[in-house]
């Protein structure tokens, strides 16, 4: 099973591979087919604002310890342009483009944990987490 892994995002077909990989590992750490499909996609959603905002960066889908607990870590990098506002970019519905606002929303929903830092002119990082699930 491989435990840490880069995906480019260059244009929107690598949406789909950090979509699989992000899929692989959850199925070989055990999560339920429920949260796997919660997990790809929030990968979606933040890869797609990479497209769509940054024009490319990655997606980095690793195992970690997070707040000493195993975790399924995604962490999305670029240099785009950065995010103005965060705050209100994690608001239902705000947008900066054409999309509906629901991508880093949406994600952190999915997520147990979803945190932005981002700079302008200097791009964005999100690192979102889900909790491995724990073996009987």
């Amino acid at each position: 099973m491989a435990c840490d892994i880069v995906v480019a995002i260059n244009n929107p077909d690598d949406i789909v591979e950090a979509r699989k990989a992000g899929h692989q590992l959850a199925l070989d750490l055990g999560f339920s087919l429920t949260d796997v499909t919660m997990i790809s996609t929030a990968i979606s959603e933040i890869a797609r604002n990479i497209t769509s905002y940054a024009g490319r960066g990655a997606v980095r889908v690793m195992v970690e310890e997070r707040e000493a607990r195993q975790a399924l870590v995604v962490r999305a990098e670029d240099d785009g342009p950065g995010i103005a506002d965060i705050e209100r970019a994690m608001e239902d519905g705000y947008s900066t483009g054409r999309g509906l606002g629901m991508g880093l929303p949406g994600a952190r929903r999915l997520m147990d944990r979803l945190i932005v830092e981002s700079a302008l002119g200097k791009g964005t990082v999100i690192e979102m987490w889900k909790w491995v699930p724990g073996r009987a």
